[in-house]
């Protein structure tokens, strides 16, 4: 396991890309419930546990449908499980990181220090999401940038209209 959150920690730095994490459902599937678990520490504040895990679930799904989408366009739908464990394995990590600033500011604590580092955070996930996509499609850099822009705003685009009560909390 340390392998595997030391490779984590190498794409996130852009040391590696997706193609070196072992292909592997089972391991996507432990990506999966990890994500979940550290997501519904992050929004259960915010809402009931129904549409906590509802949010989740849309999360999930749109994370695998972009991965399936953007390799099947580029033909290159082999390396499905690798990117999806890049995108959802460092997605974790960073929200984990995430975590403590967001209990911060909700308990009141933390102010604009605190929404600072989320912020850097928050561009470093989408330069993450970039390195991923251009590492996965061979793809120019300016490319990926704006595809993992497009990616988060979309994608916080869907979660604001399907459940509009945790988009007029933040």
């Amino acid at each position: 396991m340390y392998e595997i959150l030391k490779l984590l920690l190498e794409i996130c730095l852009f040391k590696k890309g997706p193609q070196d994490v072992p292909y592997s459902i089972w391991l996507l599937r432990l990506f999966v419930l990890v994500y979940a678990g550290i997501r519904y520490l992050m929004l259960v504040m915010h809402t009931d546990h129904l549409h906590t895990f509802l949010q989740i679930l849309v999360e999930i799904v749109l994370i695998l449908a972009f991965s399936w989408l953007m390799l099947y366009i580029n033909r290159k739908l082999d390396r499905f499980y690798q990117v999806s464990c890049a995108f959802i394995g460092t997605d974790t990590m960073l929200n984990f990181f995430v975590l403590p600033g967001v209990l911060s500011l909700e308990i009141g604590q933390g102010g604009w220090p605190v929404f600072i580092v989320m912020l850097v955070l928050l561009a470093w996930q989408c330069a993450v999401i970039a390195h991923i996509i251009h590492q996965s499609l061979d793809q120019n850099l300016f490319f990926s940038f704006g595809l993992s822009v497009f990616y988060l705003l979309a994608s916080y685009q869907v979660i604001a209209v399907l459940f509009p009560e945790v988009a007029s909390t933040h």
